[in-house]
This record gives C-alpha cells, sequence and structure tokens, in this order.
C-alpha cells in the first residue's frame, strides 16, 4: 500500500508541476538549482568517468538534477534543470513526460542530454521539443559512456535516485527552454 501513496503523490506533484514556469523566479531559487545541477554532475562522473568525453565534445547539453516520476498504468514526470553551450550555462529547460502502459511505482532521476552540435542545440531551445527517452536513453554506470553514442543528434544519461519503478509504458518527453539572460529577478521588487 505505501508503493502506491508513493506513485500517487510523485504523479499528483509532477501535475502541480506541470504548470509551473521554466525557470526558478527568484535568485535563491536559482541558486538552488544550480548546487543540484553541480551534484548532479558529480554523480554521473563518479559513476562513469568516461562521461568526461561527451562534456569534451559535445556543443552543448541540459541537466535535470532532480526528475520526480510516478505511475499506476498512467504516468508523469517533472523536472527543471539548466542548459549550458559550450561549458556556460546560458538558460534553464523544464522536462514534462506522460505514458501510457504497464508502469507501476515512483522514482526520482538525473538526467543530462547532450546535444552534439549548435544546430542540436538550437533545435532544442524551439517551443516543443519532443523525444522518448525511454528509446535513448543510457544508464549511468561504470563503462556505460564508452558504448554510448549520439543519436539524432543528442545522446541521453539517466541514472535513478530513489524510489521504485516497474516501468514497461511507451511515453514522450516534453521540453521548454528559457534564456537566462531573458529574466528578471522579481524577489527584489
Amino acid at each position: 500500500m505505501n508503493a502506491i501513496r508513493f506513485a500517487t503523490v510523485i504523479l499528483a506533484a509532477s501535475l502541480f508541476f506541470a504548470g509551473c514556469s521554466v525557470a526558478p523566479e527568484k535568485a535563491e531559487g536559482q541558486a538552488v538549482l544550480s548546487a543540484q545541477v553541480n551534484e548532479a554532475l558529480v554523480i554521473f562522473k563518479e559513476k562513469d568517468p568516461g562521461i568526461d568525453k561527451f562534456f569534451n565534445r559535445s556543443y552543448g547539453y541540459a541537466v535535470l538534477p532532480k526528475v520526480f516520476k510516478g505511475a499506476i498504468w498512467l504516468g508523469g514526470a517533472y523536472g527543471k534543470g539548466e542548459v549550458y553551450e559550450k561549458g556556460q550555462m546560458v538558460g534553464y529547460c523544464d522536462m514534462k513526460q506522460a505514458t501510457l502502459g504497464f508502469s507501476f511505482g515512483g522514482e526520482y532521476f538525473r538526467e543530462i542530454v547532450f546535444f552534439r552540435d549548435k544546430s542540436d542545440l538550437d533545435s532544442f531551445k524551439t517551443d516543443e521539443y519532443t523525444f522518448s527517452a525511454q528509446v535513448t536513453g543510457v544508464a549511468a554506470t561504470a563503462g556505460a559512456a564508452a558504448k554510448a553514442d549520439y543519436q539524432s543528434g543528442m545522446a541521453v544519461f539517466i541514472t535513478t535516485d530513489k524510489g521504485l519503478m516497474v516501468d514497461a509504458s511507451l511515453g514522450g518527453q516534453k521540453f521548454n527552454y528559457v534564456s537566462a539572460f531573458t529574466l528578471v529577478d522579481t524577489s527584489k521588487k
């Protein structure tokens, strides 16, 4: 019964956050997200040092440090992150995921999407950028990066943080992007 409650809470949280803004609205929120992104980067590099090759040769990447996913047949996930171009943070993104199929449980995971070149990153920055992570995601484990390569201009790495999920579903991820250079800190108003 606890697993059902956990999955229901995760699914409800995913639906609640789906209406939130892409970028943290206050400087404090931006600082927390940056700290979570830095922690996620350390974890990915510890789990598989070979992932450095993607940081070195990719034009850009998006890091989602805390994605919440829950499902009971119908599933949902939501997370926010930062987007980097040539190693510099240039914006924020959020990801919404919907799934249908045999899914049960809840989990937290981290995700990095690497973009091979400028056109791939530019495509990500456009509205309505979608793909199926179940098809393209690589579990971040020791040696996984050595076998991974770009598919359709991107490489996706995922590592589970907490939770238990049985998932044989079909679904897709939808990303939204906002430039960091167009944000104004509203906490001082």
